[in-house]
């Protein structure tokens, strides 16, 4: 997929990889929509871009309030026309330190998967018509590596990342032979405050930088080869440009 003049919407905007994902966007020179609940952050990463030369737009919004998801997909074509590309990336754990099923609230696990995995179902309906009448599109989630592996405590995040996996698989088997594509990435273990908050004594050095990661991401992105519905982890995929 061309990246230049594309209008792409990224969720979870404004710090770790979605923040970095909106800075490589913007160098390759698409046209950004940014999605974020934290306003003053938000305006920070716009005006990084802006300040370099790129084109990027702050949407304050929360993708977990059903109400927003369409005011979010009118107001990011409103910003910068049609949108070519969704990233979802915005995604919340739950209440930390994590607990174990037996202890997580009905409503912590209402808000996970509202944020995790409906939010990115309303906000994709919202998007996908006009996709499917240009004939053309890409829809990416971010998932975890939570979604394939038991891990005691993740249980909220794992269940919501395990169905938002397969969720991407459904779009794309409905969605085949149109030009709309679906992507799945599992970006590891990054250096980031949602990781910190998870397992405040990781070792910092031992982990992905968001960066990096966001190379990798953009990479696939625009590799027109990956077939719909496949889900790639972000360190195995060569960084070719």
């Amino acid at each position: 997929m061309q990246l230049a003049d594309h209008a792409i919407l990224i969720t979870g905007a404004s710090a770790g990889l979605g923040r970095a994902l909106a800075l490589e966007l913007a160098r390759r020179g698409a046209r950004l929509a940014l999605v974020a609940r934290g306003e003053a952050a938000l305006d920070a990463v716009v005006a990084e871009i802006r300040a370099a030369g790129g084109v990027a737009h702050g949407i304050a919004a929360d993708v977990g309030d059903k109400d927003a998801v369409y005011a979010i997909a009118g107001t990011a074509a409103a910003l910068v026309g049609d949108i070519d590309a969704v990233v979802h990336n915005a995604s919340t754990l739950g209440p930390t330190p994590l607990r174990m099923l037996g202890d997580t609230a009905c409503e912590d696990l209402e808000r996970v998967l509202a944020v995790n995995l409906v939010g990115p179902f309303r906000l994709t309906k919202a998007l996908v018509g006009p996709m499917l009448l240009r004939g053309r599109g890409l829809v990416v989630h971010v998932s975890s590596d939570a979604a394939t592996e038991a891990y005691p405590a993740w249980g909220a995040y794992g269940a919501s990342k395990a169905a938002l996996d397969h969720l991407e698989r459904i779009w794309a088997a409905e969605l085949d032979g149109t030009g709309v594509r679906f992507l799945g990435v599992d970006p590891g273990e990054m250096d980031t405050a949602m990781h910190a908050a998870a397992i405040p004594d990781a070792d910092r050095a031992s982990l992905a930088r968001p960066a990096e990661v966001a190379r990798a991401v953009v990479a696939m992105m625009a590799a027109d080869d990956l077939p719909s519905g496949a889900r790639l982890a972000a360190g195995a995929f060569a960084v070719t440009s």
